[in-house]
């Protein structure tokens, strides 16, 4: 079971959006998808019959221009988007995760997670976290880790919530879609590398962030943001061009209708383009790859109330739709 898409597509900016689809229990494929919620499928469009979503970005500088005409062409056949099921828009080879990217989540984060012992008041530990991010945003310092690639799942793809995870929380995030190999880009010239922009969930265990084992080796992201399905992405990539400025774009989760997430980017400590140069400067960045950009204050810590059985999510970042999934419990 999946939450039903909406038939319309008309939530994303600029002239198309592109998605990864499938028909019935047919292949995946690229597509680009109108605003009036019709599909084309790039396959038979490009004349490419085994063509992915990372194939199409593995070309992408030239293949760019050619999905702008096909955009504005009313020839090539078209297919409601009801008829097909929505994927993952990519599937990434590699995932950059960023966290403490946001001001007031970070602020959030810090008095939620006290540790043993800490007796210090709430003012004190946010006046903390207040100083820690003015040293890091002066010293250019993101803080990205890695990710797995099979963790990503479709954007109305039902959620498992695992039976060992204690705290399953929410974590809306606007993601980068790499179209060009970056290795030690500058700030300067970084976006150049990004294809487009898509939505992400970085859901999280906070109850096993910190390995309380072993206190000296800090986190675990492998345990707890790694899960089967703990990344929703999608519905679409909208390319760079339509998206434009990405410092002032709205980031909005509602649980079961009620907002609890609804920041804009202009919070963030590290822009896009400091955070893919960041990236570059370790790993060569690929074709396909995706950059999680942090997430906004609003996460379940703060309001005291983490994920369960049934509930739905609905997230949106301006300019790139909205994707709704359930979560389901795990059976014992």
């Amino acid at each position: 079971m999946s939450v039903k898409p909406q038939p319309a597509s008309d939530l994303f900016a600029g002239p198309f959006a592109l998605g990864t689809l499938s028909a019935s229990d047919g292949p995946a494929f690229p597509a680009l998808i109108d605003h009036e919620g019709q599909v084309l499928d790039l396959r038979e469009a490009l004349s490419d019959p085994a063509l992915t979503m990372r194939d199409l970005l593995e070309r992408w500088p030239a293949v760019l221009p050619r999905l702008r005409a096909l955009a504005a062409d009313p020839e090539p056949a078209r297919h409601p988007l009801s008829d097909f099921r929505v994927l993952a828009p990519v599937e990434p080879r590699q995932v950059f995760q960023s966290g403490a990217n946001y001001r007031q989540h970070v602020i959030d984060l810090h008095v939620a997670h006290r540790a043993p012992g800490d007796e210090r008041s709430e003012e004190e530990r946010r006046a903390e976290a207040a100083e820690i991010m003015n040293r890091r945003a002066a010293e250019d310092l993101p803080y990205v880790f890695i990710g797995l690639p099979s963790a990503v799942t479709g954007p109305y793809d039902d959620v498992t919530l695992p039976t060992w995870a204690e705290k399953p929380d929410w974590e809306l995030e606007l993601a980068a879609v790499i179209g060009h190999p970056a290795y030690q880009v500058s700030v300067e010239e970084a976006l150049e590398y990004v294809a487009g922009y898509t939505i992400a969930n970085d859901l999280t265990d906070r109850a096993t962030v910190f390995r309380r084992d072993m206190p000296q080796i800090g986190t675990d992201w492998l345990r707890s943001k790694n899960a089967p399905g703990f990344t929703p992405l999608g519905p679409w990539i909208v390319p760079a061009e339509s998206v434009g400025d990405t410092g002032d774009l709205q980031l909005t989760l509602k649980l079961n209708g009620e907002v609890m997430q609804d920041e804009s980017t202009k919070d963030m400590i590290f822009d896009v383009a400091r955070m893919v140069a960041y990236a570059s400067q370790s790993a060569r960045l690929l074709p396909g790859d995706l950059v999680l950009t942090g997430s906004p204050a609003g996460n379940g810590m703060h309001w005291g109330r983490l994920l369960r059985d049934g509930d739905v999510m609905e997230s949106t970042i301006t300019g790139l739709g909205t994707q709704r999934t359930r979560c389901v419990a795990e059976e014992a």
